[in-house]
């Protein structure tokens, strides 16, 4: 059992709220009845559960109304970290919002049963794929022959149909180039299977290539050279 901030505290919220209806459900969000130890506990097994349950990644706004008002969410998330630390699996902020993962060291006995079960992380995806969606990432939008001049190659309509049937991409506005062309953005998906908060999480592009996660394609580009010349080039595009 952890040592949970909880325990700090002597005395109940003072400002009890009326249980809430929602629908049918009369929910106590304060449990100002309870002890402040057991109060916690219940806090702690309300987020994770309903962390548990979602099928995709729950809004800090929507699980502090499980809680009380006087609660220090941080503290709480805090200690239900430490509480699953030996688990096989992570509480962990993705998308705007908290989900449970399987940690990365039970990936492959979670493929062997091949029970449709899917471990955390991104699908498996060519060069070419991982370039394309790396490259909208970084340069969103983007436009499928900016990032055919990136890759030195065109890049088809398949790889952008692949990517937008896994949901990681999705078109965005059109460009204001001759033919207006679709730009193609990434996905609150994208966040998740990558792991990411938000776009401002992404690694800078030294990483990626220390980590051979973006392979520079054939022939070989000055890939931070386009980068960032494409990055000019948007900025006047779309201005």
């Amino acid at each position: 059992m952890p040592s949970m901030k909880a325990h700090r505290q002597d005395s109940a919220p003072p400002n009890r709220r009326v249980p809430r209806r929602d629908g049918d459900l009369l929910f106590d969000a304060d449990l100002s009845d309870l002890p402040q130890a057991m109060r916690w506990r219940e806090w702690m097994g309300r987020v994770e559960a309903a962390i548990f349950a979602a099928p995709s990644p729950v809004t800090r706004d929507a699980l502090t109304k499980l809680v009380g008002r006087d609660c220090n969410f941080d503290d709480l998330i805090c200690d239900i970290r430490d509480d699953l630390r030996p688990r096989p699996y992570d509480l962990v902020l993705v998308a705007g919002g908290y989900q449970l993962r399987t940690k990365p060291r039970y990936a492959d006995a979670i493929r062997v049963l091949n029970n449709d079960a899917r471990a955390a992380g991104p699908p498996a995806l060519t060069p070419t794929e991982l370039l394309t969606v790396t490259a909208i990432a970084y340069l969103q939008p983007a436009t499928r022959a900016e990032l055919s001049r990136l890759a030195g190659k065109e890049i088809s309509r398949d790889v952008i149909g692949r990517l937008k049937g896994l949901d990681l991409i999705a078109a965005g506005p059109r460009a204001p180039t001759p033919g207006a062309p679709y730009a193609y953005v990434t996905t609150r998906k994208f966040l998740e299977v990558f792991g990411l908060a938000s776009l401002r999480d992404l690694p800078d592009i030294e990483r990626l290539e220390d980590e051979g996660l973006l392979e520079r394609p054939q022939p070989e580009a000055d890939l931070d050279a386009v980068l960032f010349a494409e990055e000019e080039d948007l900025k006047e595009h779309w201005e």
